[in-house]
């Protein structure tokens, strides 16, 4: 498998000033790195908290790996039709105009790439402090007039320190960072299979644990909504490959092929992972935790074996920190030479061609974050604030469709538009529970659009000509 560093037939190197290019299986390992990480390993224990039924939790892992294919079969082709770096804030804009672009831009700073970050950086450390027997707990917490404003303590101290680091790699240069990047996304893939493998053969769990199956009226209820809340988050990054557009090779028909392989390699994933953990774990074990995948181990394998699965699955969350560093900044690159952000973002390295500007306002932010939310509040922000910018994008698919048909394309969407439909309309049912059932994190997300919307006329100002 070829690493993104490396030249071939598939790779290319900066020459005279020109961005490196990566290949297919790069590209691939890029979408499941950015997939395959904080969600699946934090959020089964508040699923099953929410519907109380192990086979409710399995059906709703499933429903939404549909999802995420659906959305992926979709964003291939807007890659195909726009391969070029940027992802959902060149799609929005060329589909709805700018302001719609913008806005997708400025939500992927604060929602799709910084907020995960720190969700992540925070799961490494809940799982690096868990493999040394908990670690140190102390912790400040320092209020205003009784409300939380940061808290330093062991774990927000060590996410803060994983973030800078990969900052200096991804500063340093697309070769480097790519190659940590090839690195720990295998890591965590066998991780994985392992952890099934030795698990459903060879662990001590047991299948009375799944019990029952569940009252069909559990599948339209408010829990199984948001619970897919949870689950849309663990499946974010299935359109990574969209955010770096032309710096991948042949984009046009290798952006949709590493966005499919990607999403369907990472659901099967997710699918035997669960059944995994709920063979080691009764429900009422694992609701409401945290550190599931090290639970699980515990109750697999005994003590000793569940230190170092904590330390492991610590490990391979540094794969989805670096791809969040690698995918995120190429947005506010674009959106800065647009003329819709400060032009120092805009700029890249002289020697390595990497947009470190970038790089570090978005480090920046996530260590904000980190010092100041809390993580379940984390999860639902990103994932409702999510679901309704790729249900726009993939509106403005339909839209692009029908105002510039193109029958030239190397890739068309798969089932389209009944692909489409089903994908919009899945999301507007979760993002209606969320309001009714979860309504700060609806609140939240409209506060960030509408920062975003004061932000935009900012720059707009900025970028209008002066007249006398």
């Amino acid at each position: 498998m070829s690493g993104i560093g490396q030249t071939n037939a598939n790779d290319t190197t900066v020459v005279q000033g020109r961005l490196e290019k990566i290949g297919l299986p790069s590209a691939t390992i890029l979408v499941v790195a950015n997939m395959v990480g904080t969600g699946i390993f934090t959020t089964s224990g508040f699923i099953i908290k929410d519907l109380q039924n192990p086979w409710a939790m399995l059906s709703c892992w499933v429903l939404g790996g549909l999802f995420a294919l659906a959305g992926a079969l979709c964003y291939g082709e807007l890659g195909s039709r726009y391969p070029r770096a940027g992802g959902e804030y060149v799609f929005l804009r060329e589909s709805f105009g700018e302001l719609a672009g913008f806005l997708s831009g400025w939500i992927s700073l604060l929602v799709g790439f910084s907020a995960p970050i720190a969700a992540a950086s925070m799961a490494f450390a809940a799982y690096f402090l868990a493999g040394l027997n908990g670690g140190p707990t102390s912790e400040y917490i320092w209020t205003i007039r009784g409300i939380k404003v940061l808290t330093f303590s062991p774990l927000t101290l060590i996410a803060s320190a994983v973030i800078l680091a990969f900052t200096l790699i991804h500063r340093h240069s697309l070769s480097l960072g790519s190659r940590v990047q090839n690195v720990l996304t295998l890591f965590k893939i066998s991780l994985i299979f392992g952890f099934v493998i030795l698990g459903l053969f060879w662990g001590r769990g047991s299948l009375e644990h799944f019990g029952q199956p569940p009252d069909v009226r559990i599948f339209f209820s408010g829990e199984f909504a948001i619970s897919l809340i949870f689950i849309s988050f663990a499946y974010s990054g299935w359109n990574a490959a969209a955010y770096i557009g032309g710096e991948i090779s042949r984009p046009a028909h290798n952006i949709p092929r590493a966005l499919i392989i990607g999403t369907l390699l990472v659901a099967i994933l997710y699918f035997f992972l669960n059944v995994t953990f709920l063979y080691g774990l009764p429900p009422h074990e694992m609701s409401g935790v945290l550190e599931v995948g090290e639970k699980a181990a515990l109750a697999l394998f005994g003590h000793r074996v569940s230190q170092i699965f904590s330390a492991a699955i610590a490990l391979s969350l540094l794969s989805l920190i670096s791809a969040m560093m690698l995918t995120g900044p190429r947005v506010y690159l674009a959106m800065a030479q647009d003329g819709l952000f400060f032009p120092s973002i805009g700029r890249l390295g002289t020697r390595r061609q990497t947009p470190g500007n970038a790089i570090a306002l978005q480090a920046t932010l996530a260590i904000i974050l980190v010092l100041t939310a809390s993580f379940e509040h984390l999860l639902l922000f990103i994932g409702f604030t999510l679901s309704v910018f790729a249900m726009l994008t993939v509106g403005g698919l339909m839209v692009l469709r029908h105002r510039q048909p193109r029958k030239d394309l190397p890739y068309q969407t798969l089932g389209y538009p009944l692909t489409a439909v089903v994908f919009i309309l899945g999301n507007i049912w979760i993002i209606l529970f969320t309001i009714f059932s979860r309504p700060m994190a609806a609140l939240t997300g409209l506060g960030a659009v509408l920062a975003g919307l004061a932000v935009y006329a900012f720059f707009k100002w900025r970028r209008s000509p002066v007249t006398v």
